[in-house]
């Protein structure tokens, strides 16, 4: 199962997403769902905005975070948490979005 974590706090916002949907390599649809708009908002974020973020990146798992307040950073990280909880209705045996505050 895919778990997406989004945090909110002092130290700024972002997103935790890990582990896998369970479906062949280069064939599950979540997954690549998944991987595409998580990429998409975090170039958004980083290439577009032009805001510094914090990245790791390891095999199923990557954690980005913005400490910067931006409005338009901010938008792009509801609307990944809003497209990825749309796929959890959609797949809830393959994802999980979380919210920590």
């Amino acid at each position: 199962m895919i778990r997406a974590v989004f945090f909110e706090g002092e130290n700024g916002r972002g997103f935790e997403i890990s582990g896998h949907a369970g479906g062949n390599a280069g064939r599950d649809i979540v997954c690549a769902a998944v991987s595409s708009a998580v990429y998409m908002a975090a170039n958004t974020v980083t290439e577009i905005i032009k805001i510094h973020a914090d990245i790791s990146e390891q095999d199923g798992h990557l954690k980005f975070s913005v400490g910067e307040e931006n409005g338009s950073a901010a938008a792009v990280l509801d609307g990944l948490k809003l497209h990825l909880t749309e796929l959890s209705k959609q797949y809830p045996k393959k994802i999980k979005v979380i919210t920590e505050v």
